[in-house]
């Protein structure tokens, strides 16, 4: 599980049945850094399958790959990465 941030929304032309009920969200993976400074989003944007209703600027705790399908089962969904929760508060602690 990693803890990415929402930074837009993916709007379908057509939307597949198996898609109802769900939004798809641009979110980008945050690194320590990110995490403990304001620091630049750096890594690649992917899409989230988001069911908790997760704004732009949300931190989201994902789960990917085969893990991503679990919610869905026995109905497979074509879903790469799936919002688990929404964090509203991180704490970070760093031993000296």
């Amino acid at each position: 599980m990693r803890i990415a941030q929402v930074v837009g929304t993916v709007t379908l032309n057509r939307c597949h049945p198996s898609f109802v009920g769900a939004r798809l969200r641009l979110a980008v993976p945050l690194s320590l850094d990110n995490l403990a400074t304001d620091a630049p989003l750096t890594a690649d944007e992917l899409v989230l399958w988001d069911e908790l209703g997760a704004g732009l600027g949300s931190r989201v705790a994902l789960s990917e790959g085969a893990e991503a399908a679990q919610p869905f089962r026995p109905a497979d969904k074509p879903v790469d990465a799936y919002n688990a929760a929404i964090l509203d508060h991180i704490q970070i602690q760093t031993s000296l």
